[in-house]
């Protein structure tokens, strides 16, 4: 059995060698990845293991983000030295999840559940691989500050968030508008996606707030908002379909 270790831990890594040894001296270890980008490069250039051991808090984030960029063909044993995820659907929808420290025995019954899956089994099981990742967090208020306080405000009543000469505005529905602190890219990351498109350098545009789309020449868009923006929102051409899409997409 050719096992793929995919751990950022020297120590850890070292553990789980120690242990897959101890366990069955001929499990071969077809290879150490540390991070997302390594795991996906090694997947995609080596012959496929027939299993991976893989912790989930990995050097360049969480791993996955793996199941986003590839389609993984291996089943997995996840291991963290955390308990923060849902063990029961780890139980249900996995072979197992281990937490660190591993214990031989933990591994052994792990590695004994895996080679008692049937071939169905194994397709089951990737097919449900992905949905294990946790839901993404997005904010639902932001702080705005006025003067020498902090006020409150809800996502829902955000018209835009506008930049020019690296000043920062958010222009809430009623008209009103403040200095905020941050760029558009340190903004976009904390907004749901689902409601929020950034329509081109200047301009974070509510979806709510959307109330016409104008085809312009060089099929560009203009948009119009539900309050008086600065200035024209234009969507570029090459954004244009992407544009259409989320705003008749449903949430």
């Amino acid at each position: 059995m050719r096992v793929l270790i995919v751990e950022d831990e020297t120590a850890a890594y070292e553990n789980l060698t120690g242990i897959l040894n101890e366990i069955d001296p001929d499990i071969e270890i077809a290879g150490n990845t540390e991070s997302i980008t390594q795991t996906i490069k090694w997947l995609k250039t080596n012959q496929t293991p027939d299993l991976i051991l893989m912790d989930i808090h990995l050097s360049d984030g969480s791993a996955f983000a793996i199941f986003e960029k590839i389609t993984l063909e291996t089943p997995v044993i996840f291991t963290t030295a955390y308990d923060e995820y849902a063990i029961e659907a780890f139980k249900v929808n996995s072979i197992d999840y281990l937490l660190k420290p591993i214990k031989t025995e933990d591994l052994r019954r792990a590695l004994q559940k895996f080679r008692k899956l049937t071939k169905q089994d194994l397709l089951s099981y990737l097919s449900h691989l992905a949905n294990l990742a946790p839901l993404p967090k997005y904010r639902s208020k932001i702080l705005i500050p006025v003067k020498d306080s902090l006020h409150p405000v809800d996502l829902k009543d955000i018209a835009c968030f506008y930049t020019t000469n690296k000043n920062t505005r958010v222009y809430l529905r009623n008209g009103k508008w403040y200095p905020y602190s941050g760029t558009l890219e340190q903004i976009e990351s904390d907004l749901n996606p689902a409601d929020f498109f950034r329509a081109n350098k200047q301009f974070i545009l509510s979806r709510e707030s959307v109330k016409n789309i104008t085809i312009w020449f060089d099929s560009r868009l203009l948009v119009t908002i539900d309050i008086e923006p600065p200035e024209r929102i234009y969507v570029s051409k090459n954004k244009a379909a992407e544009f259409k899409a989320w705003i008749v997409s449903k949430k």
